[in-house]
């Protein structure tokens, strides 16, 4: 508690001792706290780039345990930061040492990661597979849907996947016509170009699509933009078609 006097006129006096060791408390939180931070992000960068819906089971209980472990010298500033830092990298370490086996062998995949299993086999769906994975009926049904199906006798296969996504492969009279089916023309596509975004060019990817500032300059000319500044997103396709946004505006396509 800090120590406090009432003087003469009234006023309190705050001893200022107290006040400099909370100041040096919070300052010594702050920076815990981006050191922890800074930590837990590059130990789940190489993790590799999965949505957490995509983990593995390993994966996901090493998320869950670092983010446990990192929280304990935020609560408590008596603990050293090492203590939190110390469990996190040996995590990261174990991850990988587990991925690394698992790639080398086909075993230990299967009893750490698990393997795919099918659930729907030609248009028939296996109750004894749903009922060793605890997997409803009704969330088969509804993955259907979501995919754009709405019979099972539409399936050829549907495979539950180790990360718990559901893959499904229709029948050949169910899949969606494709290009080459109806005998379309086949134009090769790419990345866009993003030639401009937030009032800047990028001049890199402007050379990249064979064009200089005096063509794009040109352009916002032709889409009634006046200066740079006012350009919110400018990107150019494989087909050659521009489309060019203003700030507070609508797009337009050249």
């Amino acid at each position: 508690m800090p120590y406090i006097d009432v003087n003469s006129n009234g006023r309190e006096n705050i001893d200022i001792k107290f006040l400099k060791t909370s100041g040096d408390f919070m300052l010594n939180i702050f920076f815990r706290t981006i050191i922890i931070y800074v930590v837990v992000v590059i130990a789940m960068r190489f993790m590799g780039k999965r949505q957490i819906g995509e983990f593995e089971p390993s994966e996901f209980v090493i998320a869950i345990m670092i983010s446990e472990v990192a929280a304990i010298p935020l609560g408590n500033v008596a603990i050293p930061l090492l203590q939190g830092i110390i469990p996190v990298l040996t995590l990261i370490v174990a991850e990988i040492s587990l991925s690394f086996i698992c790639v080398k062998s086909g075993r230990a995949r299967n009893i750490f990661i698990g393997k795919p299993s099918i659930i729907i086999k030609q248009g028939v769906i296996d109750q004894k597979e749903l009922k060793k994975l605890r997997f409803d009926l009704e969330d088969v049904i509804e993955e259907l849907r979501c995919n754009g199906y709405n019979n099972v006798s539409e399936i050829e296969y549907a495979i539950l996947e180790t990360s718990g996504q559901l893959s499904i492969i229709a029948k050949p009279a169910y899949c969606p016509a494709t290009k080459q089916d109806v005998g379309a023309m086949l134009n090769p596509s790419s990345v866009p170009f993003i030639l401009a975004k937030d009032g800047c060019i990028i001049y890199s990817e402007l050379s990249r699509s064979n064009h200089d500032v005096n063509w794009f300059y040109a352009q916002m000319k032709k889409h009634n933009i006046s200066k740079v500044e006012d350009v919110f997103f400018a990107s150019l396709d494989s087909a050659g078609t521009l489309t060019m946004q203003k700030k507070q505006g609508e797009s337009k396509n050249a």
